[in-house]
C-alpha cells in the first residue's frame, strides 16, 4: 500500500503558437482544465499501475473541488483523509508552446494540508510500504511528516518540486530522493556526480528523455529512457515517479524500478494532460518487454 501526501490542482491549460512577449496579447489555439497537482498526478500514476494508494490533501468547496473529488474515486485512490475547507481548490495555469511547458501554481486549499492532516492520517501512514511526498503543501507540514515517517519506520519518497522548499537536513529521512538534473544543482549546489556520491541508492536523478541516473556504492548507473515523440511533457516527471513508487513496492531492483518507470514516463508523454497520457501496468509491460 502506497501513501500520497500532496498537491491536488485544477490544470487550466492554454495551447499557444506563439509565446507572448510582455504587455503582448496573442490568439492560442486551445483551452483546457485537466485535473492535476503534483500529489495528485503521482496518486493516479500508482493506481493505474495496480498498486492500492491512498491520498492525503485538501480541496475546496468549489465546483474544481467536487470534480476532482470525484476523479480520485473513479481512479480507484483511497480520499478517506483528503479535507474539504474554505479556501478555494488549488490551480495550475500552464502554457503549452513548442512541446513545452511554463506554469504558474496557485496553492489554493494546497496550503491547508497541515499537521493535523498528518496526525489523522497517521495510523494510514504506519500501515504504509512508501510515503510519496512532492513539495507542493506547506513545508512545515512536509518536515513533520518526514518526523512522523520517520518515527513509524515508513520509507518515504520525496520528488523535491519546486526544489526551493526543500531542506537539506531531510535527506536523513528519505529513502529515496528524485530530483532532476536542475532541482540537483541548486540542492546541492555540486555537479550531479559528486551529489550522487553522496548518497548512493538514495538520489536518483532524472534526466528526462535520457532516462535517469543514480549511484550504486561502487559505480555510477544510467538508465537510458525510451525514445518517443512527445505531445505534452507536463505529468512525465509526475508518472515516473509514480512508477517508481509502485515498482519499489513489487519487489523491484532500483535498477528495474527505473527502467520501469522511465518507460512509464515514455508513455506518458504521448497523449495529452498531466494525467492523461498515464499508463496501465500493461502498456508499460509491453513496451518494457519489447525494449529488451
Amino acid at each position: 500500500m502506497i501513501t500520497v501526501i500532496g498537491s491536488i490542482n485544477m490544470d487550466i491549460v492554454v495551447e499557444t503558437t506563439v509565446f507572448p512577449k510582455q504587455g503582448e496579447t496573442v490568439f492560442g489555439q486551445g483551452f483546457h482544465t485537466v485535473p492535476g497537482g503534483k500529489g495528485a498526478n503521482q496518486a493516479v500514476a500508482v493506481a493505474r499501475l495496480g498498486s492500492h494508494v491512498h491520498m492525503v490533501g485538501a480541496l475546496g468547496q468549489d465546483a474544481f473541488g467536487n470534480e476532482l473529488r470525484t476523479i480520485l474515486q473513479q481512479e480507484k485512490i483511497d480520499d478517506t483523509f483528503v479535507r474539504t475547507t474554505e479556501t478555494a481548490t488549488g490551480i495550475a495555469n500552464i502554457t503549452l508552446f513548442d512541446n513545452d511547458n511554463r506554469i504558474i501554481v496557485v496553492p489554493g486549499a494546497n496550503a491547508d494540508v497541515s499537521r493535523e492532516s498528518i496526525d489523522a492520517a497517521r495510523t494510514l501512514i504506519a500501515k504504509s510500504d512508501l510515503v510519496v511526498m512532492q513539495l507542493e503543501i506547506p513545508q512545515d507540514t512536509v518536515e513533520y511528516a518526514l518526523s512522523v515517517c520517520e518515527e513509524l519506520h515508513t520509507r518515504v519518497l520525496l520528488n523535491p518540486a519546486p526544489a526551493e522548499n526543500f531542506k537539506a537536513e531531510w535527506m536523513e529521512r528519505v529513502a529515496y530522493f528524485t530530483p532532476n538534473e536542475t532541482e540537483c544543482a541548486d540542492i546541492f549546489g555540486v555537479d550531479v556526480e559528486s551529489a550522487l556520491e553522496r548518497f548512493p541508492n538514495q538520489l536518483i536523478v532524472t534526466l528526462g528523455a535520457d532516462g535517469a541516473r543514480y549511484y550504486d556504492g561502487t559505480q555510477h548507473v544510467f538508465v537510458k529512457g525510451f525514445k518517443t515523440k512527445a505531445v505534452d511533457t507536463t505529468g512525465a516527471g509526475d508518472t515516473f515517479n509514480g512508477a517508481l513508487a509502485h515498482a519499489l513496492t513489487t519487489n523491484q531492483s532500483l535498477s528495474e524500478a527505473v527502467e520501469f518507470a522511465n518507460v512509464a514516463a515514455s508513455l506518458s508523454v504521448e497523449k495529452f494532460g498531466a494525467q492523461g497520457g498515464m499508463p496501465q501496468q500493461e502498456a508499460v509491460l509491453k513496451r518494457l518487454g519489447g525494449a529488451q
